[in-house]
């Protein structure tokens, strides 16, 4: 048996290639989409939440394996034995998958759509979708720009969350909105980590990330503003009374916050080791998030 054959069986590789922390980008918009209706109006419909979280689930699996047979035609992921792609070696089959799943995901949103005969929901999913495949698919390729953090902040924030609190109010909210770009930016942090480790990959291919643009020094400093924004855009809600003031829980969510910034600030010229930096931020966006969402579910009963 190869190495290569050997590879394809390796459980690790594959539980990295099916990347379960990518789902939470899926289930969080979602959910805060649907507590700020709750905490606004107290609508919950549990049919159309289960639904939409579902179909979400499903699109990020599209995107996920889609952008992977788009990578493996840029060569970008050669050296990366945990893409989906390079473990099957069907890059068709893995094409074909992803637009299954995408089809499946979008179907549920229709029935949503068909149930509240209101098809607002499905017109700003698809706009996400759209957005979504600008990332990396051709010829757009805008990940490749350094456009992915502001692609990745406009869907997975206000496009993603607004959709939800419409789906369970029919009505869009400007606090809504403005929460939301809570959630975007701690999204697009998971993105911008994910870049420090693979400068040289990201050079050969013509891939001009921001850390390729800036430098891993100077994007450790960005980081750390970008980390601590998410905070101080806590505050500032709760004083303008958009967030309830028991959404101040979020804040702990700080020691992971502290873990990510002293991470990346001491290794971010070292490949090896901050190559874990985008699973800190994945814990920092999941405890920040649950956190909001946590207040935001109770605020009304307080």
């Amino acid at each position: 048996m190869t190495t290569k054959q050997i590879s394809r069986i390796n459980p690790q590789l594959w539980l990295a290639a099916i990347k379960p922390p990518i789902y939470s980008v899926a289930v969080i918009p979602i959910a805060v989409g649907t507590a700020i209706a709750f905490a606004q109006t107290g609508l919950f419909d549990s049919q159309i939440f289960f639904t939409f979280l579902g179909s979400a689930i499903l699109i990020i699996a599209w995107l996920n394996l889609s952008n992977d047979v788009f990578d493996s035609e840029t060569g970008i992921d050669i050296h990366k034995d945990h893409s989906v792609v390079n473990l099957t070696g069907n890059k068709f089959l893995v094409f074909w998958i992803a637009n299954c799943c995408l089809g499946l995901g979008l179907a549920g949103i229709f029935a949503l759509c068909w149930w509240q005969k209101d098809w607002t929901v499905l017109g700003l999913v698809l706009l996400c979708c759209l957005l979504g495949y600008t990332y990396q698919g051709p010829p757009f390729r805008l990940g490749y720009l350094g456009l992915g953090e502001i692609i990745c902040f406009v869907t997975f924030g206000p496009g993603a969350v607004s959709a939800a609190y419409y789906s369970q109010t029919q009505s869009f909210s400007g606090a809504s909105l403005a929460i939301s770009s809570i959630i975007g930016i701690s999204t697009s942090i998971i993105l911008f980590c994910s870049h420090f480790h693979q400068v040289e990959d990201d050079l050969a291919a013509g891939k001009r990330s921001p850390i390729v643009r800036l430098g891993t020094s100077k994007g450790a400093q960005i980081l750390t503003w970008l980390t601590a924004s998410i905070y101080f855009l806590a505050v500032i809600l709760v004083v303008l009374s958009v967030l309830p003031s028991l959404s101040l829980i979020i804040f702990g969510s700080l020691p992971f916050a502290y873990q990510l910034v002293s991470h990346v600030l001491r290794n971010h010229d070292s490949p090896q080791k901050v190559s874990n930096s985008k699973f800190i931020a994945v814990n920092l966006y999941l405890s920040s998030s649950l956190l909001l969402i946590l207040g935001l579910i109770i605020s009304p009963y307080v």
